[in-house]
């Protein structure tokens, strides 16, 4: 995980842009530097994972061009060993240093052609030109807004722009920016196809497709850790195809409360299954209270499902920080935008729950994707996320969506079909039922979470705090207190994210005034 930054324009001075950088230090504490083009300025703060020693240090340059990236290249080594034939050479062993060939080669096309978790800024010094882009799902955050002097500020987080930009907005997935215009160059939410496939070559190509998507993550310098928090279906099957493919034990980690810890037992279980090193991070109330106004600082939204998932999994990444020396977690996150969360089961037809995973593929930037980013680089780490992977989003979202619709009472049904021979897990973890992780923590965190909220507001200082904000307004002392909060740290900046998370309210039982699954007829005792 890095800090990247572009100033177009050299209306602020050096030691502005260096300060721009610092403020999200976390993301990259190994080294700084910034670099001077012939109109403005990049920045760079490193996290070392691929090419570990200075030579992997950025901007990277090739003539008068330069570079600034934070992301993973995947497949780059072929693609380094292509372009060598072509005449270049390498000083590093990073991944990154490919980006100036490759759009030396393919100029602007070059993004289509990557297969990669990323954000970078480019300058052509030859036209005296800025590129910047966004990987299709937005797994790297960027952040853009207008210099009032003048050009373009680009930073990797919203918090690194607050008091420079009077609007900050997020840089949109999938597009690159070039001469002031975004143009998409993909969008892996609509692949434009819809394929005909039985349910056996379906199940067959999610397993296959998957195991590569974990695969292509484990390639790093840096020690490798994993997220099985919840004991759930996802993050589960990441650890065991990782653990299957390394042939060793693999670092795993749950957090819990310390009244009642639902799923660390699940956890826990998986991890005896897979052989796994496996540690326990419990919380207390006291650590989700304390921790909330940094959860939200660090997060940059004020929405309530990100909230309240980030608070646990911001404090087990704390605790993995403070113990160990892993710097790339990989998550389970995507895997329910894809396959479908508990309020899809309402889905009134196939093409109803196409439309809505679209949309949530299409948003995951400012929610669960934006959740593992900070939660993990908050606490100088990088996040991988496996369901993520480009083939395998864009495979799933063309699948007739009558097979992927909960039709047999086991949500996820494809997924779990497609592991159900290779015996990676126990039955009772391949075929549990859902429970969303911010319950699973316990249920007493979003308990006390609002009870805390409902302290700090009278009746009357309730109705007025909520009638101050015309956007996105909240709707119950919860919300109020994190609006609040994100105003403290992001005034006037609630428009990066662009609505609450909640189950679709025009479908039938799903017309509910809290997020959480628990307020679902169908939750039943999936968190017991």
């Amino acid at each position: 995980m890095c800090v990247i930054v572009g100033f177009t324009q050299k209306t602020r001075g050096r030691e502005e842009v260096l300060a721009c950088l610092d403020r999200a230090y976390t993301r990259g504490p190994d080294m700084a530097r910034v670099a001077e083009t012939a109109s403005g300025w990049l920045g760079f703060r490193r996290l070392s994972i691929m090419g570990l020693d200075e030579r992997g240090m950025q901007p990277f340059a090739l003539g008068p061009d330069q570079v600034v990236c934070n992301g993973e290249l995947y497949g780059w080594r072929r693609q380094r060993a292509e372009l060598e034939q072509r005449g270049y050479t390498f000083r590093s062993g990073s991944d990154c240093e490919l980006l100036l060939p490759m759009y030396r080669e393919y100029g602007l096309d070059m993004f289509a052609r990557l297969d990669a978790e990323f954000a970078l800024i480019l300058y052509d010094g030859e036209a005296d030109e800025y590129v910047a882009a966004r990987d299709p799902i937005g797994i790297r955050p960027l952040f853009y807004g207008c210099d009032p002097d003048g050009g373009i500020l680009f930073a990797s987080e919203a918090k690194q722009l607050v008091g420079l930009c009077e609007q900050i907005l997020p840089f949109p997935p999938g597009h690159y920016w070039y001469r002031g215009r975004f143009v998409r160059y993909a969008n892996p939410a609509r692949p434009g196809l819809s394929r005909s496939d039985d349910m056996d070559t379906v199940c067959q190509n999610i397993h296959d497709k998957l195991i590569a998507a974990v695969d292509k993550r484990l390639d790093a310098d840096a020690p490798l850790g994993f997220l099985l928090l919840s004991g759930g279906l996802d993050s589960s099957l990441v650890c065991a195809i990782a653990a299957r493919l390394l042939g060793k034990p693999i670092r795993t980690f749950a957090i819990g409360m310390d009244t009642d810890a639902i799923d660390l037992k699940y956890a826990r279980k998986a991890a005896q299954f897979i052989g796994a090193d496996h540690t326990e991070v419990i919380i207390t109330r006291d650590d989700v209270i304390a921790a909330l106004p940094k959860v939200v600082a660090a997060l940059g939204t004020w929405d309530i499902t990100t909230i309240r998932a980030s608070v646990g999994m911001y404090l087990c990444c704390k605790a993995i920080r403070e113990t160990t020396d892993i710097r790339v977690l990989l998550t389970g996150e995507i895997s329910d935008e894809l396959f479908g969360y508990k309020y899809t089961d309402f889905a009134p037809s196939p093409a109803a729950f196409q439309a809505e995973a679209e949309k949530r593929v299409e948003e995951l930037y400012m929610y669960d994707v934006l959740r593992a980013d900070r939660c993990i680089s908050g606490w100088s780490m990088e996040a991988r996320v496996p369901f993520g992977d480009l083939d395998f989003v864009e495979y799933v979202m063309s699948v007739d969506p009558a097979l992927k619709v909960n039709r047999c009472g086991k949500g996820k049904y494809l997924l779990r079909r497609a592991f159900q021979s290779d015996a990676l897990l126990p039955d009772e973890i391949l075929w549990r039922e859902k429970a969303a992780f911010s319950d699973a923590v316990g249920h007493s965190m979003v308990d006390d979470l609002k009870e805390y909220a409902r302290a700090q507001y009278s009746d009357l200082a309730f109705t007025r705090g909520c009638a101050q904000y015309q956007y996105r307004p909240p709707f119950t002392r919860e919300s109020l207190l994190y609006r609040d909060l994100f105003e403290r740290y992001y005034p006037g900046q609630a428009r990066m994210i662009k609505d609450f998370w909640m189950p679709n309210r025009a479908w039938e039982g799903c017309n509910v005034d809290d997020p959480s699954a628990r307020a679902l007829k169908n939750y039943g005792a999936s968190g017991f």
